[in-house]
């Protein structure tokens, strides 16, 4: 684990003008506390860790975030991940619950959680925003529990290439970041299961690979209907 102080970020810069939505960071205007850091992290490093106080909340600039638990038996569950433009890191209590760790070379955006929750205490649409991530990351935990709990290895599969389809497909293409291990440590599978349910859906037409991590779903219907 990283040192803390190398962890925190050293510039400041103000945070530019966007929509309040859980997909994009919370930012305003004439609140002179509120001020942005970049900051990048390598592959493979830690942002935070659980159990760490939660002093930032997080926006992905580039790059992918994953965040997990390690179980008591050395098992890791993630529990998700974060593209550019999603935001992390908003916790309820004091303390992180999960790690956080850069999935490939990532730069994130920062914002003082303190400086925040005093800026919503005083402007609604501060205070809209951070509702709607909060709701946001409720819903993504409930529909990721109802993955794990009641479906099958390929409905969870489907599932999650609609997911990424949604927010990486560009041109007909997304370029996953996570590797294998990554999906069946999220998915609750392993990585044997998950590599032979992709092999299952090459064979059937509905998608194909240019590159281990390049995909491209030629049939996005009959993926539907396998998560339905």
């Amino acid at each position: 684990m990283l040192n803390q102080s190398l962890r925190t970020p050293a510039t400041a810069a103000p945070i530019d003008p966007s929509c309040y939505s859980a997909e994009q960071f919370f930012v305003t205007t004439g609140h002179a506390g509120l001020i942005a850091s970049e900051f990048s992290y390598k592959k493979e490093e830690e942002i935070y860790g659980e159990d760490e106080p939660s002093e930032y909340v997080y926006q992905v600039v580039s790059g992918a975030v994953r965040s997990y638990k390690l179980l008591s038996d050395g098992r890791r569950q993630i529990g998700a991940f974060y593209l550019p433009g999603d935001v992390f890191g908003l916790e309820s209590g004091p303390t992180h619950r999960l790690t956080a760790e850069a999935i490939v070379d990532t730069t994130v955006r920062l914002i003082k959680r303190r400086s925040l929750e005093q800026a919503a205490a005083t402007d609604i649409n501060i205070a809209r925003g951070l509702w709607s991530m909060t709701a946001g990351e409720l819903r993504h935990a409930e529909d990721h529990m109802l993955l794990l709990g009641r479906k099958n290895a390929m409905e969870r599969v489907a599932n999650f290439l609609l997911e990424m389809d949604r927010r990486l497909a560009v041109a007909g293409m997304m370029a996953l970041p996570m590797c294998r291990r990554d999906i069946g440590d999220y998915l609750g599978l392993t990585l044997e299961t998950v590599s032979r349910a992709l092999s299952q859906l090459q064979s059937k037409g509905i998608l194909g690979f240019s590159g281990a991590r390049q995909i491209e779903l030629r049939n996005r219907a009959q993926l539907r209907n396998l998560d339905a």
